[in-house]
């Protein structure tokens, strides 16, 4: 009887160190919920971000962190790279001068400031178009620390491209 219990303990407990094995290496190559990550060694974007609503922003910058973030993302076999290219009306977004904003957007700048600030922290790289900051009047001194300012926010965007980067556009 004794053997019977030993067999059957080491039988049961064989299969679930075999299921968890299973699931432990199989979870990754599942990949979740993204088929379209099948085969991917990781994600490299640009986002060409012209948005120039507050409120917009303050909803679409957390869903660019959903995107490096997301578990099925971090599985992959590179970690991802995030740009953020600033240009038209979003470089109104990261500059300190809010003069032209009612209370409800002064409320979604803080925010996009917030946003900005752990983008920086996480590794995200932003650069601010100056054609569009000179074209749109903002002031460069106004300019959030953790952008960097590039000359023409399109070269930026079609040189990440160039070196493999998917561009997401941010209309």
């Amino acid at each position: 009887m004794a053997s019977r219990i030993n067999r059957s303990t080491f039988r049961t407990v064989g299969i679930a160190l075999s299921l968890a094995l299973f699931l432990f290496t199989a979870a990754p190559a599942m990949g979740g919920e993204y088929a379209a990550l099948a085969g991917v060694k990781g994600l490299d974007s640009v986002f060409n971000f012209s948005l120039g609503s507050p409120q917009m922003a303050s909803v679409v910058l957390p869903a660019i962190k959903g995107v490096y973030e997301d578990p099925s993302v971090r599985a992959l076999p590179s970690p991802p790279r995030t740009v953020i290219v600033f240009h038209g009306g979003a470089v109104k977004l990261i500059s300190t001068d809010r003069t032209g904003f009612d209370k409800a957007d002064q409320e979604a700048l803080d925010k996009v400031t917030g946003m900005i600030r752990q983008f920086k922290k996480d590794g995200v790289k932003m650069e601010v178009c100056m054609y569009a900051v000179k074209v749109l009047g903002v002031d460069p001194a106004t300019i959030l620390p953790e952008v960097d300012k590039v000359g023409n926010g399109f070269i930026a965007v079609l040189g990440y491209e160039a070196q493999g980067y998917s561009v997401v556009t941010v209309p």
